[in-house]
């Protein structure tokens, strides 16, 4: 009799119709999952007889309400886990227009560039600090031309911006009929019009002939982290309603397959706080919380829905000690800024996903000891940001994937 092996498993989901969570959708239009492990199981509450009885013994048991509990595992890579982080944010990712017919002058100052235009206002056209930025437009030199450029600070008429590959912009302009774009799409949590998304997943084992499908999954946390050395890795948790099907056969028909984007390494991109680019942070992780609830009701050995809480984001680094800039940021309880973009490559162009926290606070402060290097550990609370003025969004956490189209 063959037994179930890992690498003989695929992972399909589907995102279900608006206001039918939990139903079943058609078997056409999901997705191959890319997962380091993925496990969804059928949980139920049991009831255990209180009953004194005279043999000293349990005579029964119940099982109670049906649930799913699901964790999924990877390594970050673009497009590849974008429906979840939606999810997890309360909203679709969307395109933000290009801004064409710019007149561009860019300019070198010590590690920063500014990309400076005549007219109009970066702030206004939706241009925000954490953001990817692309320029093309003829007679730009080679080295400017899509090469992806981090937002760290702005005005209405300069981007002051980082290179993420090794080839670095050369200063030159003004460059007339250019085009500025926030490259692929971007989501974050929103102040209004919050999505409630849920999926159905189905676990194929193709060397047994067996199929699970899970509905009703929502995303309860969604976690990322990023080692100093190594693979940067993402965990999503899931609470559905029910195992839903099982048989011999798949459900979902030929589902498009899983994406073979770049992943992504901690060693390859930035990480700036208060707008200016940190290189002795060691590590970091940050998750996302959305707390979910079962509601449960009588008459039913399933919950009636899934509540999802609050986007609540908290998180760690730790740094090397070379001065007191983190220990006050935590002594003057400061807000600060904090801006995470991973690129697949140092290429110009590379695939990038950036993830910006307008407004942290940090909540510890603690130090280690030893014979080498000092390290300085810090938790923090993303905090809905509240000033927009500078370019900053007003959100707890904006996320851009430049590879979604």
């Amino acid at each position: 009799m063959p037994i179930a092996k890992g690498v003989a498993k695929k992972v399909a989901y589907k995102k279900e119709t608006a206001g039918q969570w939990g139903v079943l959708p058609g078997p056409t239009g999901a997705k191959y999952l890319r997962r380091v492990t993925a496990t969804f199981n059928l949980a139920k509450e049991s009831y255990e007889s209180q009953e004194i009885r005279s043999d000293y013994q349990v005579a029964d048991m119940r099982h109670g309400i049906r649930s799913v509990e699901g964790s999924l595992d990877g390594e970050l890579s673009p497009t590849s886990y974008a429906p979840f982080m939606a999810a997890a944010l309360a909203r679709d990712f969307t395109a933000v227009a290009a801004v064409t017919g710019l007149s561009l002058t860019i300019a070198q100052t010590g590690d920063y560039f500014t990309v400076s235009r005549t007219a109009g206002s970066w702030i206004t056209d939706g241009f925000q600090i954490g953001n990817v930025v692309r320029l093309t437009g003829a007679g730009f030199n080679a080295a400017n031309v899509n090469n992806n450029l981090l937002v760290v600070s702005e005005t209405a008429l300069v981007l002051t911006v980082v290179p993420l590959s090794t080839t670095l912009p050369v200063a030159e302009g003004p460059i007339a009929s250019a085009t500025a774009t926030i490259a692929g799409k971007q989501t974050y949590a929103p102040l209004a019009g919050h999505t409630d998304d849920s999926f159905t997943v189905e676990e194929f084992y193709s060397d047994i002939g067996q199929s699970e499908t899970y509905t009703g999954l929502k995303v309860g946390s969604m976690a990322v982290t990023l080692p100093s050395t190594g693979l940067v890795t993402c965990n999503f948790g899931f609470m559905g309603k029910n195992l839903a099907r099982t048989d011999t056969t798949q459900y979902f028909t030929t589902p498009t397959a899983a994406g073979t984007d770049g992943i992504f390494a901690s060693v390859s991109g930035r990480l700036v706080v208060n707008g200016v680019p940190v290189a002795l942070i060691t590590s970091m992780d940050f998750t996302i919380d959305r707390g979910l609830e079962a509601a449960t009701v009588i008459g039913s050995n399933v919950n009636a829905d899934v509540f999802t809480g609050r986007i609540r984001v908290t998180g760690n680094f730790s740094t090397y000690f070379t001065d007191g800039t983190f220990r006050n940021y935590f002594n003057d309880e400061a807000k600060v800024s904090l801006v995470v973009a991973l690129a697949t490559s140092n290429a110009p162009n590379a695939d990038v996903i950036s993830f910006s926290m307008p407004t942290v606070k940090i909540g510890s402060d603690g130090k280690s000891d030893g014979e080498m290097g000092i390290v300085r550990e810090h938790s923090f609370t993303a905090l809905l940001n509240s000033v927009t003025t500078a370019g900053q969004a007003p959100t707890t956490l904006l996320v851009q994937d430049t590879s979604l189209v």
